[in-house]
């Protein structure tokens, strides 16, 4: 679980995050949206360590964040960034291995234990295949699961993604994010993701929050939050919405068509 009481985050005497509260429990997938600038990525470099806090609390597992120390923070928390360069003359195999950083002992020796690990991670992103290859050599959409993969491979019960999709092609998303309900629903990941599809967060979230101009509206069932009226206010286009499939999930259109 993670949760964040009353987070503010500034850059310079710009407020980027405005007293953020909310509660992401255990087996679950939380989907955050929004437009450009209104503080997505903010919220997952402070919820992961990276950002101070200009006030705030944020828990992990029932621990104070910033009583952590970093290996302590990366044994909880694992993020797949927006971005990220990728070290060009490493192997995957070796990439997926830094996972496996935090848990290591003080001569950074590699056990089976972390290969076996490593291997399962990349056999979950369908990555395995990849392992002898450079990263350099890879397309962004195998760069993008390659960090999942890494990521994975931490063993960390809380799994922060921004923007987890980007660079892949719609049979990859979908397969990423049906892994990604997997990992929350049958091995009790946190998972808390940023997604500008708001048609794929809709499908795959078990709630969704909007976040406007670094204030975080409460979080609730997608067909609750995902409105017409909703979106089209956030958004300032007109929007529509249909609720299609046994779960009722929305669909968001344009309004018109």
């Amino acid at each position: 679980m993670i949760q964040a009481e009353s987070i503010s985050v500034s850059y310079g005497s710009r407020l980027a995050l405005k007293n953020v509260t909310f509660q992401s429990p255990s087996g679950s997938i939380l989907g955050i949206v929004g437009p450009n600038g209104s503080g997505k990525t903010t919220l997952i470099r402070a919820l992961s360590g990276v950002l101070p806090l200009q006030s705030g609390h944020i828990w992990v597992q029932g621990e104070d964040l910033s009583k952590l120390s970093p290996s302590e923070r990366a044994r909880r928390i694992a993020v797949v960034p927006q971005a990220v360069n990728l070290p060009p003359s490493f192997t995957t195999w070796e990439t997926v291995l830094l996972g496996r950083t935090p848990h290591l002992n003080w001569l950074g020796q590699i056990s089976e234990k972390d290969r076996l690990i490593a291997r399962k991670a990349m056999e979950r992103t369908n990555t395995l295949d990849l392992s002898e290859r450079y990263v350099g050599e890879l397309s962004g959409g195998e760069q993008q699961r390659l960090l999942l993969a890494r990521a994975l491979a931490q063993s960390a019960p809380v799994l922060l993604m921004d923007e987890p999709t980007a660079h892949l092609d719609l049979h990859h998303q979908l397969n990423l994010l049906q892994e990604i309900r997997t990992l929350a629903h049958d091995d009790g990941f946190t998972v808390l993701m940023v997604l500008h599809d708001l048609n794929l967060v809709a499908r795959f979230a078990d709630r969704v929050a909007l976040l406007v101009e670094g204030k975080l509206q409460p979080p609730g069932r997608p067909e609750e939050v995902l409105t017409a009226e909703n979106l089209s206010k956030v958004y300032r286009v007109p929007l529509q919405t249909l609720l299609v499939g046994k779960g009722r999930h929305p669909v968001i259109l344009p309004a018109g068509y």
